[in-house]
């Protein structure tokens, strides 16, 4: 997700600028951009908790592989 994307989810969220065509986007794009990797982050971690409980009601390859996944989730927001 970069920051034209979280623009775009924004403006279909209807959050809309001051004046767009002036750039009143400067105002707001931070604070938004923030919230919204606040949001993904959340959600990585709430994914990541998913697959690690059901890595440990495994002992098997199920296991590793659930654990994998849990943790390129988490590397996901380190990109």
């Amino acid at each position: 997700m970069n920051r034209d994307d979280i623009i775009r989810m924004a403006r279909e969220a209807g959050i809309r600028p001051i004046d767009e065509f002036a750039g009143a986007w400067i105002t707001y794009d931070e604070p938004i951009e923030r919230f919204a990797n606040l949001v993904a982050a959340a959600e990585r971690e709430a994914c990541a908790k998913v697959c690690d409980r059901m890595a440990s009601r495994c002992n098997d390859i199920r296991a590793a592989a659930l654990e994998s996944a849990a943790e390129n989730i988490r590397a996901r927001g380190q990109a």
